[in-house]
């Protein structure tokens, strides 16, 4: 995304999120604070979202938040006391946090932060305890300045959420930022989506990702950084993380949308990728 513009991206994946509250109950992601955060831009065809590309769209971006979030509950079982979410975006979870203990921060772009600040104030919207917000501007400052700025702990146990970000990414950048996670103490850990090599996908998987990743490109917004399971895993290693778990689609649609009555669910095996490393 461009410099001083607010992600077209954070709003698409905020009303997916929003309008699967509505359409698909019951949610794989109980959100209430998604549809009151966007307002009066909450707005949507409904015959356009029944569509099986839109549905899937839809599933994938509930079932990675609720995966995030699982993991994140089994980090502040283990003691994890700071959540970070680097590439926040409109997302709500600081918003609805069940965890008093549980400090969040949240990392993104200034005119993307400020956009959803300001979207916050016009919905009456705060969150249960203090949010730690760090706009950061990468051109300027690294993700460990800002985090210290911002009051993380680098001396206790924090876990990060990283969505819809590492697709977007150079190699360089997404090597730093796990270079910046592995600083912290045994017991924390991220969770994040990333991208097949287009080169491994079938036929039918390559045509679905060709239309998703020039629709993103029209937004500003491309592809760049692709994984292999095993190069993945390999990055990881390299990094200091010790525990790895890889998901996909067909794993998400077990652990989500098993016996589901309207048939929502993940539609294109291999292109729901998350991963969840621990140090």
């Amino acid at each position: 995304m461009e410099t001083g513009r607010a992600s077209r991206t954070a709003f698409r994946v905020a009303l997916r999120r929003a309008v699967h509250q509505v359409l698909d109950p019951p949610p794989v992601l109980n959100d209430p604070i998604a549809v009151p955060l966007l307002g009066a831009q909450f707005a949507f065809d409904p015959g356009r979202e029944m569509h099986p590309v839109a549905r899937a769209f839809r599933a994938y971006m509930a079932a990675r938040s609720r995966f995030a979030e699982d993991q994140l509950a089994l980090a502040v079982a283990h003691g994890a006391g700071q959540y970070v979410l680097l590439g926040a975006g409109l997302d709500t979870f600081a918003y609805r946090n069940p965890f008093p203990q549980l400090q969040v921060f949240e990392v993104d772009f200034p005119a993307t932060q400020a956009w959803k600040r300001s979207l916050l104030v016009q919905a009456g919207i705060a969150p249960p305890a203090p949010v730690g917000y760090v706009p950061l501007d990468f051109e300027h400052k690294t993700l460990a300045e800002g985090l210290r700025e911002g009051g993380l702990d680098f001396n206790r146990p924090a876990f990060f959420g990283w969505l819809g970000v590492a697709p977007y990414l150079t190699l360089d950048a997404f090597r730093a930022t796990l270079e910046t996670i592995a600083r912290l103490p045994a017991g924390s850990g991220v969770v994040f989506d990333f991208a097949l090599s287009p080169e491994t996908l079938k036929l039918g998987q390559r045509l679905a990702f060709k239309w998703l990743a020039a629709r993103v490109a029209r937004a500003g917004e491309p592809f760049r950084l692709f994984f292999t399971p095993e190069t993945l895993e390999a990055e990881l290693r390299q990094a200091g993380f010790r525990r790895i778990e890889l998901r996909h689609s067909e794993q998400l649609n077990a652990l989500y949308f098993a016996g589901r009555a309207d048939g929502l669910k993940l539609s294109t095996p291999g292109l729901g990728m998350m991963a969840a490393a621990w140090l």
